[in-house]
């Protein structure tokens, strides 16, 4: 009979650690997923049954799941279910929230940080869901320009405000590791809509406050 051992792989919630959890020498989590795995690593002339790599196809495939997690989750639950009448006609804005993803051309990771603001009408929604709603999006394969306008959509659709804006800073391991490997290299892309589109007056406000 195998023997389960304690180790300390951290189960994550958003980026925060929540609990430990055992972990069964022999465990499969996702035969296919591993299967795929240990041959990526057999292709590349490693030798998956060596001490450094027995446990790799397992923690890769429970990796990819949490990485890609975002396919089973809603923007639109998530913003429903938090959302509050509130006479608020003042912008509201969020910055500086983390995001980690993976490009879909190379599935190499790309992060950094979100800003995002809203002007209510009438509505306002919880804060930490707006961090949630980045995250839904950002845990898919994609490419930053589409999650930026992923993230507004969402928000515009889903809360009927006045207008919504999405700036993203990123920095892209696919341009830094590889190619012409640009370390110091960012990225950054906008969405507007509604007010934040038609005025400058208010997109002038919101980038102010994203720059502070």
């Amino acid at each position: 009979m195998s023997q389960k051992k304690q180790v300390t792989r951290i189960v994550s919630q958003g980026h925060y650690a929540a609990s430990f959890e055992e972990e069964f020498e022999e465990e499969v989590y996702d035969p296919k997923k591993e299967y795929l795995v240990r041959s990526m690593l057999e292709e590349i002339g490693e030798d998956p049954k060596r001490e450094g790599l027995q446990r790799t196809p397992l923690r890769v495939a429970k990796a990819m799941d949490f990485l890609t997690s975002g396919y089973q989750q809603s923007a639109e639950d998530i913003i429903r279910r938090a959302v509050f009448a509130e006479d608020c006609k003042e912008m509201v804005v969020v910055r500086d929230i983390e995001f980690y993803s993976m490009c879909e051309h190379h599935m190499l990771p790309f992060f950094g940080r979100a800003h995002v603001g809203y002007l209510p009408n009438g509505k306002v929604v919880g804060l930490s869901k707006v961090a949630r709603v980045v995250d839904v999006f950002a845990r898919r394969l994609q490419v930053q320009e589409r999650l930026t306008n992923q993230v507004a959509d969402a928000l515009m659709e889903n809360l009927g405000a006045h207008g919504v804006a999405v700036v993203m800073e990123a920095s892209h391991t696919c341009m830094m590791m590889r190619g012409v490997q640009k370390q110091n290299s960012s990225t950054v892309s906008s969405a507007m809509r509604g007010t934040f589109e038609e005025d400058a007056r208010t997109r002038a406000e919101f980038m102010g406050f994203i720059r502070d």
